[in-house]
């Protein structure tokens, strides 16, 4: 990643609210681009969002990317180098609830946010954030390639592989230099999963039922303790997406298309594991408690073969799973001694950067 890149680029960010949107936009003003977001309100309370007071360095917009006239407007007014579409119904447990709602997000949203590009100018690199159960699951020990198929169990899983499917049929046929009439936009999907970090509160994820029971003195509930999970640190990902967007923007039609961005396989463990550890890190007698009530399906196992985005994006992880949850446990414990949000968000940025400045030379 070239973090001169990204001074004084125009950013915009779908999904900015949110958990991973509100580490990025701070990632992204802290490079020096120019951010605006789109998006709902913070999806739950408290938010990294809020806690960070994100909107005082970014430009933030409300709306619902399900509303394409609004979008549209917002996209050829502001006219952006780049835009990364990460705004989404993101809960499989909610995705039973209410498919509706998931389907018309994640799929019509998608169709929505090309479609406000397409009918724009200016706009030069779009990455849409998709995730790892975009794929179909076999629930094998091999890790998913790029060009294997979409699917997925539960209505959440199957949005995300309809839009990839979106996404690739938008790239053909309007993104392309054999499009009628061709468009200069480099498209790219960015498929990633299980990431943690401090300031997640969203509901029916594993950090975030952590830090609700640590902090409130009771057991962590664990529902699935055996089903293992490729863990990896927030950044990690997003960096991917940045070093994503600057090849996109360098030499769009070779980097165009699907990619994955996960851990090294040694860093995929059981959520028995990571509930280990994080109770020796809290330290205090807290404790962990098998939840033996009944709960939708969720797979056993998932993991992504990322040899593309390392042999042909220079891409590889910069922090390992024990790490990635230290840094986790350190950051709520950090805020809630009553240091401010967006100072430790940003020293976490600076000490990851710091990590990639040692790796490069």
């Amino acid at each position: 990643m070239d973090p001169g890149f990204w001074r004084g680029k125009k950013v915009l960010l779908t999904g900015h609210t949110g958990f991973k949107g509100a580490w990025f936009s701070l990632w992204l003003r802290h490079l020096g681009a120019d951010v605006a977001g789109y998006a709902l309100d913070p999806p739950t309370r408290p938010s990294l969002f809020e806690l960070a007071r994100v909107g005082q360095v970014v430009r933030s917009l409300r709306g619902d990317v399900r509303d394409l006239d609004r979008l549209a407007q917002v996209v050829r007014e502001l006219r952006p180098d780049v835009l990364i579409h990460m705004a989404a119904q993101a809960l499989v447990r909610a995705s039973y609830r209410d498919p509706v709602e998931t389907f018309s997000t994640n799929v019509l949203g998608t169709v929505n946010v090309l479609e406000a590009v397409r009918r724009a100018s200016g706009v030069r690199v779009v990455v849409n954030v998709t995730s790892d159960k975009c794929y179909e699951n076999r629930e094998r020990a091999a890790g998913y390639r790029e060009d294997e198929a979409m699917g997925g169990h539960d209505p959440y899983s199957s949005s995300k592989g309809c839009a990839e499917l979106v996404t690739a049929a938008y790239r053909r046929s309007f993104f392309s230099e054999t499009s009628v009439p061709p468009m200069e936009v480099a498209l790219a999907t960015a498929r990633a999963g299980n990431v943690i970090g401090g300031g997640d509160w969203g509901a029916d994820r594993f950090i975030p039922d952590c830090v609700r029971a640590l902090t409130e003195g009771r057991p962590i509930p664990i529902r699935n303790p055996d089903a293992v999970r490729p863990w990896q640190f927030v950044l990690e990902p997003l960096g991917g997406y940045l070093l994503l967007a600057e090849r996109l923007w360098e030499s769009g039609d070779e980097y165009a298309g699907a990619w994955n961005f996960g851990p090294d396989e040694a860093n995929a463990k059981t959520v028995r594991w990571a509930a280990d550890r994080i109770v020796q890190l809290w330290a205090g007698g807290a404790s962990w408690v098998h939840d033996r009530t009944e709960h939708p399906h969720e797979a056993q196992s998932l993991r992504l073969d990322c040899s593309k985005a390392r042999s042909r994006l220079g891409w590889s992880p910069r922090t390992d799973v024990e790490t990635a949850i230290q840094w986790v446990v350190e950051w709520h414990k950090r805020v809630l001694a009553g240091e401010e949000a967006r100072a430790v968000t940003v020293q976490a940025i600076e000490r990851f950067m710091d990590l990639e400045r040692h790796a490069s030379g």
